[in-house]
């Protein structure tokens, strides 16, 4: 009698772990699959935003030292932070043709009928891409604006000789016996046109025989019609036997230096869309601290912090289109419309963001509204699919 107590409790034992293999090797087979097919389509975005970009820096060739050579050069250290940029959109396309590819062999129905739910389908999609997300955040704090800075340094400095970038002291340039030192800048618009603005300037004036002249350092350089304008000017000069300092609000610096080149090298040093969040969060605090826009700079570092919810957001919201009906055998209008549905995420995030900026909403509600929707919608569309 103790023996038939047992027997039921002891199927069940060795049913589960019958079950556990099987499931783990699904488990593993669907991952499989939806990494190759999300890599495979990450490899072909990549490959066409580098294969434009290049086509582009072809007009760049011959301005200074900048050779062929250097334009592959360039575009090869920003992949990069072009793999960081292009993740989201293979992820969700790649999920997509991975689970269509089960799909359309049936893999999928018989998954189905050996007890696999929907729910741990999902999971076996979302496992692997949380580990690739996991890479890309790492990735976009790190090599991708560490290689996005070096390609833009070598391309700055090869464009015009008298120009450098430094990854911890800003922009240098050489006009003559002076030497410019700005540790940030921006490009302003208005209605006459853009123009260069640099922050936190010295000036290193030297004399013929290499005595150093004076140290000037101003709060801002502008350059106008006029030429530059230096604003909340500290002069120090360094005469024979003494050393004199003088002060002035306003100040104008005679320079032929070229403001376009030195325009295109401050707006690649400080465009906040490449840099880390560190960097973001230190130039959020700078400008709050003297008072500036710092909008610019919080829309990227919270959509940095977004970018992992982003990324699982567009996925599951996808993969309701592959739970369809699997014998109707419209696998590819299924695939199509997910991929609509998933990609106008992007646009529509873009709008919420943007229009944060114009009414000061705050970035992290901007951010958040457009991802929980989709998983809204999403969890909705997947408790209605049968199959």
């Amino acid at each position: 009698m103790d023996v038939l107590h047992r027997w039921p409790g002891h199927c069940a034992q060795m049913e589960a772990r019958e079950m556990k293999p099987l499931l783990r090797i699904h488990d593993l087979y669907v991952a499989k699959v939806v990494t190759v097919m999300v890599l495979a389509t990450w490899v072909v975005l990549v490959g066409l935003d580098a294969l434009m970009a290049g086509v582009n820096e072809i007009g760049a060739v011959g301005q200074g030292d900048y050779t062929y050579f250097g334009a592959i050069t360039y575009i090869l250290q920003t992949l990069p932070r072009r793999a960081y940029v292009m993740f989201p959109t293979a992820a969700v396309i790649g999920s997509l043709m991975g689970l269509g590819q089960l799909a359309a062999t049936s893999e999928l129905i018989a998954m189905r009928a050996v007890g696999l739910s929907r729910t741990r389908l999902s999971v076996s999609v979302a496992l692997p891409l949380l580990l690739m997300t996991a890479v890309m955040v790492i990735n976009g704090e790190t090599l991708g604006p560490m290689a996005q800075r070096s390609a833009d340094s070598m391309k700055s400095a090869a464009r015009s000789s008298d120009m450098i970038v430094g990854r911890y002291s800003g922009l240098w340039a050489r006009e003559g016996d002076t030497f410019l030192n700005a540790q940030n800048g921006t490009e302003i618009s208005d209605g006459a046109g853009a123009r260069i603005q640099l922050q936190d300037v010295r000036l290193f004036e030297f004399a013929s025989d290499g005595r150093l002249e004076s140290v000037a350092h101003a709060k801002t350089a502008e350059h106008g019609v006029d030429g530059w304008l230096l604003r909340n000017v500290q002069r120090t000069w360094f005469e024979p036997r003494a050393v004199t300092r003088t002060e002035a609000l306003e100040e104008h610096w005679d320079s032929q230096l070229d403001a376009t080149t030195l325009a295109a090298s401050a707006s690649n040093i400080w465009r906040p869309r490449y840099m880390p969040a560190s960097e973001l969060r230190a130039g959020i605090e700078y400008r709050h601290r003297n008072q500036l826009d710092a909008s610019e700079f919080e829309e990227h570092y919270w959509g940095k912090w977004f970018y992992p919810l982003n990324v699982l957001a567009l996925c599951l919201a996808a993969i309701p289109f592959a739970f369809g009906s699997l014998r109707s055998g419209n696998a590819g209008k299924r695939l199509f419309i997910g991929v609509v549905f998933a990609l106008g995420f992007w646009l529509g995030q873009t709008q919420i963001v943007k229009l944060a900026a114009v009414y000061r909403i705050d970035y992290r509600l901007a951010y958040l509204v457009p991802p929980v929707v989709m998983l809204i919608i999403s969890w909705t569309l997947f408790r209605r699919r049968s199959g």
